[in-house]
C-alpha cells in the first residue's frame, strides 16, 4: 500500500487562502467590467398621461399665481377596467424634487 504524501496544515491553509484570493479578484473583475442595463421604462397608459398632463398644468398655473409649486397627489383605481397609475406618477415627478 502506498504511503500518502504528509501534508502540513499550514500547506492546506495556504492553498485555500490563495484560492479565497483568486475567487474575489475575479468577482471584483467581473463586477467592474460590466456595468448593469438600466431597466427599460414602461410605457405610460394614456389615462396615466392623461392625469400627469392635468398635474403639470395645475402646476403650471399654481405657479404663475405665485403660490407654492407642490402638489399632493393620489391614485386610485375607480373601476376594474382602469389604469393604476401610482409607479407612472412617481417616476415622473420623484426627479423634480
Amino acid at each position: 500500500m502506498p504511503r500518502p504524501i504528509p501534508t502540513s496544515r499550514r500547506a492546506w491553509i495556504a492553498a485555500w487562502a490563495v484560492l479565497c484570493a483568486a475567487g474575489l479578484a475575479a468577482t471584483y473583475g467581473l463586477n467592474t467590467s460590466s456595468e448593469a442595463d438600466p431597466p427599460p421604462k414602461k410605457p405610460v397608459s394614456a389615462q396615466c398621461a392623461e392625469l400627469i398632463a392635468g398635474i403639470e398644468r395645475q402646476l403650471a398655473d399654481a405657479k404663475e399665481e405665485g403660490g407654492d409649486d407642490v402638489a399632493l397627489t393620489f391614485s386610485r383605481v375607480r373601476g376594474a377596467d382602469e389604469d393604476d397609475c401610482h409607479d407612472a406618477l412617481r417616476d415622473h415627478f420623484v426627479g423634480e424634487r
